[in-house]
């Protein structure tokens, strides 16, 4: 049952060639740093291109709920009033985040070294997502952290009235989680230090120094080092959003495997840090050109054009590169399966605790439509059939987990039998135009209660 109302079971089948402009929606990851960004400046920034699904929503309405003033001018278009940092007020109700990871627990970093206390929950999902991996290292700067068994929401956060610097080495490859640190560093005095082993998704970084904070990013023998200077006082800015590389996946994706398909996706986000599905399928054999390469507000963008790849095979996707795709692998494990050979990828564990258990879910998914899965703990390996084709024919759950509904809808559009899934409510949480976008290029999907 989705978190957000009644269930949406929805069927895709075989689709003519997809053919098209697919305008994805914003950033999912920037939008959120950008209305936070905003509510921690003095003065007025605004966002154009913004992801307007429920994740975004959600931290909309709790920047309103630390005091921020935040306006919705238009399709896209936003306004933020901040407070400054170390400004945020006391809400004076719990913070629902709905089933976003990314929000919750970057706000919980952001409030963690103000003299403020704020409850947090979200839906069903996100209620059994792990949560000590933020509030441990924010109680290092002097925050407590009260909630369920496990580390869990709801979560009662006691942000710290006299915080420290710190010195964090991140555990696991997780932007979020330094995020987190980065942003419960702005309010502490002196400089923070974060040292990720693996390089995750920069937003974070390359949005604090166009507001203006002192940040050093360098390299050294235990990896890589982001040094921030606290209680900076930070510029408003006009942001542009890119569109979401995450979202840009699946009209990508679904054309590699749908016979005659040519779809051009214009404005994605290119940043390093998220590239890594892009450079995988070009090492299947995937027919992927960049057009028209540019910088747009610090980050790398172009226009991603897609063809149907009917000789995809089969590879070894490096652990080191899971950092940088961790979102994709559902679609990949996808379009592995129309692959020659075996797709093995591992390092993957993170999978497991995402809004969902990602590996087990595409494994029982994709098994029940005729492909044949490994897995353990951090590796799964799909084994593709080629020119066999997948047979499909089967109902999949999509476990309260939007990219998890999304990929087994670009499956059944090249199936040999439909696919369906118990419950579609989930995808509006980041790619709320999915449905309309993908049907526009050509896509056959129904609604069961339609």
């Amino acid at each position: 049952m989705s978190g957000h109302g009644t269930p949406i079971p929805m069927t895709s089948r075989k689709s003519g060639p997809l053919r098209g402009t697919a305008n994805v929606p914003g950033d999912k990851s920037i939008s959120h740093r950008a209305l936070i960004f905003g509510a921690l400046v003095i003065g007025e920034t605004k966002i154009s291109g913004l992801l307007e699904g429920e994740d975004v929503l959600d931290t909309a309405a709790a920047m309103r709920a630390f005091g921020a003033t935040v306006d919705h001018m238009g399709p896209g278009e936003w306004c933020v009033q901040g407070v400054g940092v170390g400004g945020f007020s006391e809400p004076d109700d719990v913070i629902d985040s709905g089933n976003s990871g990314t929000g919750v627990r970057l706000i919980m970093g952001a409030m963690s070294t103000s003299p403020i206390t704020a409850t947090f929950t979200g839906d069903a999902s996100l209620r059994s997502r792990p949560m000590a991996r933020i509030t441990d290292p924010i109680g290092l700067f002097g925050a407590t952290s009260y909630g369920r068994k496990g580390g869990r929401l709801p979560m009662t956060i006691v942000g710290a009235r006299d915080p420290i610097p710190v010195n964090y080495k991140v555990p696991m490859p997780s932007a979020q989680v330094k995020s987190a640190v980065l942003l419960a560093g702005l309010n502490a005095p002196g400089q923070t230090t974060v040292i990720e082993k693996e390089a995750t998704r920069d937003h974070t970084e390359r949005m604090l120094q166009g507001f203006g904070a002192d940040v050093e990013v360098t390299e050294s023998a235990e990896g890589r080092v982001i040094v921030l200077t606290g209680q900076p006082e930070l510029k408003p800015q006009k942001i542009t959003v890119p569109r979401d590389p995450s979202s840009a996946a699946f009209p990508v994706c679904a054309a590699l495997i749908v016979e005659g398909s040519d779809v051009l996706v214009p404005n994605i986000g290119l940043n390093p840090t998220r590239a890594g599905l892009f450079t995988t399928l070009r090492e299947m054999g995937a027919d992927l050109t960049f057009e028209n390469e540019r910088e747009e507000a610090g980050e790398p963008v172009a226009d991603l054009r897609a063809r149907f790849s009917p000789e995809l095979k089969g590879v070894e996707v490096p652990p080191e590169r899971a950092a940088n795709m961790i979102d994709e692998y559902p679609i990949l494990s996808v379009v592995a399966s129309f692959a020659e050979g075996a797709t093995t990828m591992r390092g993957v564990k993170e999978l497991r605790v995402k809004e969902s258990d990602r590996i087990d879910a595409m494994a029982r998914g994709l098994e029940a439509c005729g492909v044949t899965i490994e897995e353990d703990e951090d590796t799964m390996i799909v084994h593709g059939r080629g020119a066999d084709g997948v047979p499909g024919g089967a109902t999949c759950e999509s476990r309260l987990d939007h990219r998890i509904a999304m990929s087994f809808m670009c499956l059944g559009m090249a199936t040999q039998k439909a696919v369906s899934i118990d419950d579609g409510g989930p995808i509006a949480t980041s790619f709320p135009i999915f449905e309309p976008l993908m049907k526009e290029l050509g896509a056959q999907i129904v609604r069961a209660n339609r």
